[in-house]
């Protein structure tokens, strides 16, 4: 999903954890209006990363088990390679254990959205949303980061909101808002040809050859 500031992203997607609940029309999760669900049960489906990622006092450990209690020592490393921040844990010293700061204030924003991101892989949830989850990151991490997503998500839905069409150009499907409002819908080939709005912002950030213009 990709849209100016203000078009009402994060407020859809908030919708489907039931951080709001709608007031018109219906939203269904596997065929169920998501009204009917009881909170509980509808957020072990989900593993939501927000734009702001938060991070726990605590042991990066226990930041990744929030949500899965129980999760092995092999699970959470291997959801750390996916987030591509298994390097810097392990220069961590205690790796694991490491103790993370009110706010993970002992780490850059990139790798607080890093740890975010592998605490919901750890969770492996039936819905993935990302909120502009990768803004922090740097090209080649975000792409090998997306990569290494790809291969573990296959049998998930995954749902990321992006400020940068390279995060997103490569989805099933894209929608783009606009002052709260679906303005476009379809694939990256179509939009760049059919969506004005989606042709504005992707050439604002990438070159005609990039998008194969």
């Amino acid at each position: 999903m990709v849209g100016g500031t203000g078009s009402g992203k994060s407020t859809i997607i908030s919708l489907i954890p039931r951080f709001y609940d709608i007031t018109g029309g219906s939203l269904l999760v596997d065929g169920q209006e998501v009204r009917t669900y009881p909170q509980d049960e509808l957020r072990k489906k989900i593993g939501f990363v927000p734009q702001r990622s938060i991070l726990f006092s605590g042991t990066i450990a226990e930041n990744l088990r929030y949500g899965k209690k129980d999760a092995t020592e092999e699970e959470m490393w291997k959801a750390l390679a996916i987030a591509q921040s298994d390097t810097f844990v392990r220069e961590k010293e205690g790796m694991l254990d490491y103790v993370v700061e009110q706010g993970g204030q002992n780490f850059s924003g990139g790798q607080k959205q890093r740890l975010s991101i592998a605490r919901a892989i750890t969770r492996q949830p039936e819905i993935y949303i990302f909120d502009d989850s990768f803004s922090a990151l740097d090209f080649k991490t975000d792409k090998r980061l997306r990569a290494a997503l790809e291969e573990v998500t296959k049998e998930s839905i995954v749902i990321i909101v992006a400020q940068r069409i390279g995060t997103i150009m490569g989805a099933d499907e894209i929608i783009v808002m606009d002052d709260g409002r679906m303005v476009g819908k379809g694939k990256h080939e179509e939009l760049i040809r059919n969506c004005q709005l989606y042709r504005d912002i992707a050439l604002s950030q990438m070159s005609a050859e990039e998008l194969g213009l």
